[in-house]
């Protein structure tokens, strides 16, 4: 039997050592290895697994909303049977976060609505669980916070803040047109991460349109030289997740019976 000193003593050695859960659950977790009879190693190991993944799972909760994904969706709720374009095995070995360890760049390209971002999102969280820091951002507002920073001279601080995290996700690119300071803006990002720091990227535009999107040939074929040494691309061929009950209601054509524009993904 536990006395109210003494439980109020392993309470206060709880609370010191930082192990809130334990001392949350004291009272039950006594009362259940009592019940049961656990030996002092069972009921040892039980009273640390319940701590450890507690904090656990304050930590992924944490490095999530510093990710500032758009959205939280488990790569569990991503639908393959509706994108047979794409290899799920080779997504599943990409959610072991083999990739990172590597090095190696995944690109996701396809037309708009079909998943990419879902995709980008879901791998991210992948990696939060395997114990990376991800940031995530749209080409946009990526070129946006950079453009300002220049102007304001801290343009290195910027540079930093893309740099830093593990993984590093850019999402759609090629949905808004970038000026040349932007695209240079783009380049030396890229040239940091360079064989340092793996990215996901997503863009609606093949690769041979990328000269449009940053208005430079050169410059894209710089990014693309950069980007493309060490990468996974994931090519997704069909219709998009918003016109599916449309498709489905026979109000819309499938991707199958319309030719996409801007060429081959």
């Amino acid at each position: 039997m536990v006395t109210p000193a003494q439980l109020e003593r392993l309470g206060e050695h709880l609370h010191k050592l930082r192990l809130q859960k334990s001392a949350e659950r004291l009272e039950a977790l006594l009362q259940q290895a009592a019940t049961e009879e656990l030996p002092y190693a069972d009921f040892l190991e039980q009273v640390l697994g319940e701590e450890v993944a507690a904090k656990t799972a304050k930590n992924i909760s944490m490095r999530t909303a510093m990710a500032r994904f758009p959205f939280v969706k488990p790569l569990e709720t991503f639908d393959f049977t509706y994108q047979p374009s794409i290899d799920k095995r080779q997504v599943l070995t990409l959610a072991s976060c083999h990739y990172i360890e590597h090095g190696d760049n995944v690109i996701v390209l396809g037309p708009p609505g079909v998943g990419k971002t879902h995709l980008a999102v879901s791998l991210g969280i992948k990696a939060i669980e395997a114990g990376y820091r991800v940031l995530f951002t749209s080409a946009a507002q990526l070129i946006a916070t950079l453009t300002k920073a220049l102007a304001e001279g801290r343009l290195d601080e910027k540079l930093k803040l893309f740099t830093t995290p593990r993984l590093l996700i850019i999402d759609e690119i090629g949905y808004l047109p970038i000026d040349r300071v932007g695209a240079n803006l783009f380049f030396q990002l890229i040239s940091r991460r360079y064989e340092r720091g793996p990215m996901i990227l997503t863009s609606n535009q093949s690769f041979g349109a990328w000269g449009e999107v940053f208005g430079d040939r050169v410059i894209a074929t710089a990014i693309l030289d950069r980007l493309l040494h060490h990468a996974v691309t994931l090519n997704i061929r069909g219709n998009s997740y918003r016109l599916k009950e449309k498709l489905k209601a026979g109000l819309v054509r499938s991707f199958d019976e319309q030719s996409q524009p801007g060429g081959e993904i």
